[in-house]
């Protein structure tokens, strides 16, 4: 499957998705949801939005198989899920749930708290690795700063439509995603492996013709560079990582959402105010898009103009008005499904930088840094709301640093032995799945369960269902 055979496959999906809540629209039924508005919705998916009904439930934190089993799963789904940069909050939400217990609203703040801490430790291991291949920094922060502000405008969104959308819809929804982007991840992760491999027996081949029969060697091709290759000790490599110019912008941008959020919870909702901060966000996302989409498309036009046909950034792509418009439109579709489910968004952004042309390792490791933004602004918004218990959010964060440092960790030893970066495509398309799995499940059989419950199945209101 292509780039434009997914997105044929994604339009054509959604969009028979979304037309067939028609049919299972009845006014009678939506009526009568609206005068038992409180105690009808018992979904999974809109519990993940602010203004979910869903009573509160929060176990106690006491050494049990449930907490067992759940520390497990958490460990492994955060370091699988950073090391393919798609953060993992599709296996969060149903564990915390199923397993330990948690209301799915709460559940899904806990699992903010997840992805963050796991993006964070290994953002700090990232900016401690040089890139595989060239003098620049692991992290593109040119993509950073073109997709973080539209990853957060499309969170807000998805907030937004978690509310809107019935909850059947949203689990279609999820599983045509999820299984779209892992489907093509597993045939990118296979192309690169075919690759990898061809890559490896021509190596095998020029060390043959360096040996006789006899295992001597002919050719002795170890000279010493003229200018030796100076060796970087980490705090050299972290120190040139690190690009301030950039970061501060991202934080600004971050401050900028974090505020008009806290502010707009305390503000009526569909109120005039309301609105006026809900719009705020939208200049905020496209001065900094717009910026660096600009900044990319000149130097695009000047390099091809002069015949310089090297990468401007880790992508190989040419920025096209084309190409920048698809990039918009995927970080915001991205933001989308992380205002869903109440993940970080990488379940978009990790596959499409892939997409791209960006090699695994930048891949992950910019994936994980804008998700650590997106993350931790939904983490002090649910903190100030009171949304999840303290205790086991530091527990379950203090877990997924673990996991984040030692899943980066243990996977790069084991590119660097095997040679084999499509690793981390692989771990990739396999969260994804086994994400598509567990969401898709549950949400199958609540879905069933509202079926017989004769509940209203269609679009529902904006104002009146906060």
């Amino acid at each position: 499957m292509g780039t434009r055979g997914l997105v044929l496959y994604l339009l054509s999906g959604f969009s028979v998705a979304v037309l067939s809540v028609l049919f299972f629209s009845d006014v009678n039924d939506y009526k009568l949801y609206q005068n038992n508005l409180s105690s009808s919705n018992s979904t999974l998916l809109h519990s993940s939005a602010y203004g979910s009904s869903t009573d509160t439930t929060w176990p106690e934190l006491e050494f049990s198989w449930k907490l067992v089993l759940a520390t497990v799963i958490g460990f492994l789904g955060s370091a699988c899920g950073t090391v393919g940069g798609v953060g993992g909050g599709g296996i969060f939400v149903p564990m915390l749930t199923l397993i330990v217990g948690f209301d799915t609203k709460s559940a899904a703040a806990l699992s903010k708290c997840m992805i963050m801490g796991a993006s964070a430790s290994s953002v700090w291991y990232n900016l401690r690795v040089p890139h595989p291949t060239k003098e620049v920094p692991i992290i593109d922060y040119d993509l950073a700063l073109l997709f973080q502000p539209m990853l957060m405008l499309g969170i807000t969104i998805g907030v937004s439509l978690s509310v809107v959308f019935p909850y059947w819809l949203i689990t279609v929804l999820i599983i045509i995603l999820f299984l779209g982007t892992s489907s093509r991840s597993f045939f990118k992760a296979l192309e690169m492996w075919k690759e990898e491999t061809i890559l490896k027996k021509e190596m095998a081949k020029r060390q043959e013709t360096l040996v006789n029969s006899r295992g001597e060697l002919l050719i002795d091709t170890e000279y010493e560079p003229l200018e030796p290759r100076e060796e970087k000790s980490k705090i050299q490599i972290l120190r040139f990582n690190l690009r301030w110019k950039w970061l501060s912008v991202l934080v600004l941008v971050w401050v900028c959402f974090l505020a008009l959020q806290i502010i707009k919870n305390d503000v009526e909702v569909c109120s005039a105010l309301y609105w006026v901060l809900f719009c705020l966000q939208l200049p905020i996302a496209l001065v900094v898009f717009g910026y660096e989409s600009v900044k990319l498309y000149k130097e695009h036009k000047k390099r091809m103009s002069t015949g310089n046909t090297q990468s401007i950034c880790e992508a190989s792509i040419g920025w096209t008005a084309m190409h920048i418009a698809f990039c918009s439109l995927s970080g915001i579709l991205g933001g989308t499904v992380g205002g869903l489910l109440g993940s970080g968004g990488g379940f978009i952004l990790g596959p499409l930088l892939l997409e791209i042309g960006v090699i695994p390792q930048v891949a992950s490791a910019t994936a994980t840094f804008v998700m650590m933004f997106s993350s931790s602004l939904s983490v002090v918004e649910f903190y100030l709301l009171k949304r999840f218990p303290i205790p086991y959010a530091l527990y379950l964060t203090f877990v997924s640093i673990l996991a984040g440092f030692w899943g980066q960790f243990l996977i790069r030893k084991l590119i660097t032995i095997l040679r084999r970066a499509s690793i981390i495509v692989f771990i990739l398309s396999g969260v994804i799945f086994a994400s598509a799995l567990t969401m898709g499940v549950i949400g199958i059989e609540t879905s069933i369960e509202m079926i017989r419950n004769h509940e209203f199945m269609g679009f529902l209101g904006f104002c009146s269902s906060q």
